[in-house]
């Protein structure tokens, strides 16, 4: 090994032409050079890559980096042999005589970074080949890809765990940008580095305005939107290829430099545009969540999610490549309750087991918890991965605007002190019912109606707590831990609340009823499009179905539907014609046709 102290500044000077290192990265990279295990968190934009890249350089030997795409690979052994370091990748867009080369430069040893991906590393093959190898260390990463807990979980990162069986004497490092508490330990268990160091860094990003509203008049309020940025690139991050496109035919339309990526195109042309957004040749980018990982723009101004994203991980992942710089950037979160439905079917339908789904359905909650919650989003997203801060950030929408608020204390109180005398073993559907006094089985099964708090909340609806925790969770004073069964728990601020030492101010529970309603003309002013689009859906129907149109819905209904053009599953319930039993069968059919008929018209 080099000399470490001087020897790692110097190389950051003079190979990627920094005066000093981030907050974090010189303890991780002396741990390293140290010869220990490691397990990095650090938030997108902060400096991960130079982590491991430095201690690559400043010791002998090849550093083997796992990194999950091809184009995340390209991009940075690109940037690294930009800088003069001999860096590679093997993967499977290379010719035979360009893996070659590659092999030629590993016997030789003037290769120091080789990038390959978990499915070619985990052959046998290549571990027999590695032995062969003087390797200095293993660099994994995106490492959240190895457990279920994470946002992205792969079943060839699984596989890892046989790297430190096969490689005892050989120091791990695992990289990534999110992981709440669970994921971490999840990590450190499936890479078989129990004992490693964990090096935590702030998740606060001090440069980053966050806003959450409702998906309405999308595409008129980001296109003005994107004006407004006076020619800052940007990210539009949208849930399926067919949005990607034809978004980015609208902002092209008004006179925008867009263009779309998504999994469904071919390499060559995934490459082009990423090339075009990197050299500035676009502005913006309408994306599926199959671009960005990686992307080392430093000047992002803005990152749009025009649909909400499966949890907090992802999303925090994805605004994070905003303001690279450290200059002043946005994010926009538009989100409806379809978006959790869609995201939600998804969950279901796929062959998970029922861990995995359990798991991803208490984090699409606090997804949907956190684009529709009142408190500081800044601090909502530090609770989320155990940062906990209370005082407000100044840089979101419920900050710059906050709701009106009520003393909530004794309410904390109760709900803290039921979580406490359950030994912090319960979930929130328990938890309620245990402060409203439910006479449920389960209860009485565990005893939890011996406890003092038992129906201490009686005079409140379950609607009324079930928003009233949410805040509680969102504020930091509860917490949820995912890895057992979604239990609510204790964090660093629930003693002041229990003792008396400090207030809690909570938004008053309004029902969707109260605060929202369809307004219904008097005298219908159909949409003739739409009324023929949802008439030939519903003759479809029930000619599939083999029973009267009208049994399915009248004419009638249709011109409401048409005339009032309801985007909330919710409005439905304000449409004549529509009751429980229609609501729940042609629901989420009635709102797609109408979002997809709104999108197409904006």
């Amino acid at each position: 090994m080099k000399e470490n102290g001087s020897s790692i500044h110097h190389i950051l000077k003079t190979t990627f032409g920094y005066d000093q290192f981030r907050p974090g990265q010189e303890e991780v990279i002396q741990h390293i050079l140290n010869k220990k295990d490691a397990l990095v968190i650090m938030p997108t934009g902060g400096g991960k890559s130079i982590c491991y890249q430095i201690p690559a350089l400043a010791s002998e030997g090849l550093t083997v980096v796992i990194s999950p795409l091809i184009a995340l690979m390209e991009d940075q052994v690109e940037s690294l042999r930009q800088n003069g370091v001999e860096a590679a990748a093997l993967n499977s867009s290379l010719s035979r005589d360009e893996q070659l080369m590659v092999h030629h430069k590993i016997k030789s040893k003037t290769l120091k970074l080789l990038y390959v991906s978990p499915e070619r590393i985990n052959t046998d093959s290549f571990y027999q080949y590695m032995k062969t190898l003087d390797i200095s260390f293993f660099a994994i990463d995106e490492a959240h890809c190895v457990s279920i807990w994470g946002n992205d979980f792969r079943s060839d990162y699984v596989a890892l765990k046989n790297l430190k069986l096969q490689f005892p004497q050989i120091p791990i490092i695992a990289l990534t940008a999110t992981a709440d508490e669970a994921t971490r330990e999840d990590i450190k268990n499936q890479l078989n580095i129990q004992s490693s160091k964990l090096f935590l860094s702030s998740f606060e990003r001090d440069n980053i305005f966050l806003k959450s509203m409702p998906a309405k008049d999308r595409i008129k309020y980001i296109t003005r939107f994107i004006f407004n940025q006076q020619g800052g690139a940007g990210i539009v991050y949208c849930l399926s290829r067919k949005s990607t496109e034809s978004i980015a035919q609208k902002l092209q339309k008004a006179g925008i430099q867009a263009g779309f990526y998504h999994a469904g195109m071919n390499q060559e042309d995934r490459s082009q545009v990423q090339r075009n957004f990197q050299n500035d040749n676009i502005q913006v980018i309408c994306a599926t969540i199959a671009f960005g990982m990686g992307i080392d723009k430093s000047n992002i101004r803005f990152v749009v999610h025009y649909n909400m994203p499966k949890n907090i991980e992802s999303y925090y992942q994805e605004i994070g490549r905003a303001g690279r710089d450290g200059h002043i950037s946005s994010t926009i979160l538009f989100s409806n309750y379809n978006d959790y439905l869609q995201l939600q079917q998804f969950i279901d339908s796929s062959e998970a087991n029922a861990t995995f789904k359990q798991v991803q359905t208490a984090k699409l909650n606090r997804m949907w918890e956190y684009a529709s919650g009142y408190e500081c989003r800044t601090n909502f997203i530090l609770n989320y991965f155990g940062e906990y801060k209370q005082e407000p950030c100044g840089r979101c929408d419920n900050c710059k605007q906050p709701p009106i608020k009520f003393d909530g204390t004794i309410l904390a109180q109760k709900a803290l002190s039921a979580v406490t005398r359950s030994n912090q073993s319960i979930g929130m559907e328990l938890l309620i019912n245990v402060l409203r006094g439910s006479g449920m089985r389960e209860i009485y099964a565990r005893d939890l109606h011996t406890i003092k708090t038992f129906g201490a909340g009686r005079d409140l609806p379950y609607l009324d707590w079930k928003s009233y925790i949410t805040q509680l969770i969102n504020q930091g004073f509860l917490s949820i831990n995912f890895s057992q069964n979604s239990v609510v728990q204790l964090t660093p601020f629930s003693a002041d609340i229990l003792q008396g030492k400090k207030a809690v101010e909570l938004v008053q529970f309004v029902k969707d009823k109260d605060k929202k309603v369809v307004k219904k003309p008097s005298i219908f002013r159909v949409e003739d499009e739409l009324y023929e689009i949802l008439r030939t859906w519903r003759n479809d129907l029930a000619k599939k179905k083999k029973i009267p149109a009208y049994t399915v819905l009248t004419n009638t209904t249709l011109e409401e539907l048409s005339a009032s053009k309801p985007t909330e599953l919710e409005d439905l319930y304000e449409i004549n014609g529509i009751g429980e039993v229609k609501f729940n069968k042609y629901g989420q059919s009635i709102i797609q046709i109408i979002q997809d008929y709104m999108n197409k018209s904006n």
